[in-house]
């Protein structure tokens, strides 16, 4: 599950960056950036998988992804015809051009709680879908204005999940975010192999002590918890895929059965076996 830094640069023209069906469906693509993302996909069915968030999708889904929250690409496996339209902006955007203006106080609220990822339902899913199935082809200065319609939709709709997940680094420095992500890289690497804080401590030039503090201060888990958080989520693809219960504990670095059911459920609110069977895969 390799995670990669994504470098977006706006259309010409424009302060926000549109992709149209990119068809990556074929390929697992985790990856973060520090620009907010709306994504809207109309799929017979597909993963949604924002941050330590994994879950499924019929029809269409519409998220709000905040900066530095990793995410797969939603047409992830689809074996259908896939319709996306993904809009990716600097995540000072809102402050940039409508600081404290009252008439934008709520966008500037939306967006400060895209912060955790924000995801639609309802009627504000299928009205904000098709508004965004129009910007294509607009010139720039009525795509902002029609980007703004659809914030304020957005911004004044109760159809909403916040989502809670993390982004992988703290916002100070450009220093602790490449901190963050090389800690972040190396869990990718030896996630199905035992715990040793003293071998990332070393990666990152950090004592064991001086690690666990930093790591507590930035991410507010332990190392433990965020590499078990990760396991369980890798383990959720697996279950979904197809996989057995046995098969999804060692595969994803657990070394019990007990101790992966214990875990899965503390970091999920049910048990494998439930989760599995509640996904249709029972």
């Amino acid at each position: 599950m390799k995670l990669s830094l994504e470098n977006i640069k706006p259309d010409e023209g424009s302060s926000f960056k549109i992709l149209l069906t990119p068809n990556l469906n074929e390929i697992y693509y985790w990856h973060f950036h520090p620009e907010i993302e709306l994504v809207f996909v109309e799929a017979e069915k597909g993963v949604r998988h924002i941050g330590d968030h994994i879950s499924t999708y019929e029809g269409s889904d519409l998220a709000l992804i905040g900066s530095y929250i990793p995410h797969l690409n939603f047409d992830y496996g689809v074996k259908t015809t896939v319709e996306t339209v993904v809009v990716q902006f600097k995540q000072n955007f809102h402050e940039d051009a409508f600081y404290k203006q009252p008439e934008m106080h709520l966008i500037y609220e939306l967006m400060e709680r895209a912060a955790t990822g924000i995801a639609f339902y309802g009627t504000t899913k299928i009205k904000a879908g098709a508004l965004l199935k129009k910007l294509n082809g607009l010139p720039a200065f009525d795509q902002l204005l029609l980007l703004i319609q659809i914030f304020q939709l957005l911004a004044t709709s109760k159809e909403y999940t916040l989502l809670n997940t993390r982004p992988i680094a703290s916002h100070a420095v450009i220093k602790e975010q490449e901190r963050m992500h090389q800690i972040y890289k190396y869990v990718e690497a030896h996630f199905q192999e035992p715990i040793k804080i003293n071998d990332i401590a070393k990666k990152v030039n950090l004592t064991d002590a001086a690690f666990c503090r930093y790591f507590k201060k930035s991410t507010k888990l332990t190392y433990t918890d965020f590499v078990n958080q990760y396991r369980v989520n890798h383990s959720k693809k697996l279950l979904m895929q197809d996989a057995n219960v046995t098969e999804a504990c060692y595969d994803s670095g657990f070394e019990s059965l007990s101790y992966f059911n214990k875990t899965f459920k503390k970091i999920t609110g049910q048990n494998p076996s439930l989760f599995r069977k509640r996904k249709g895969l029972d």
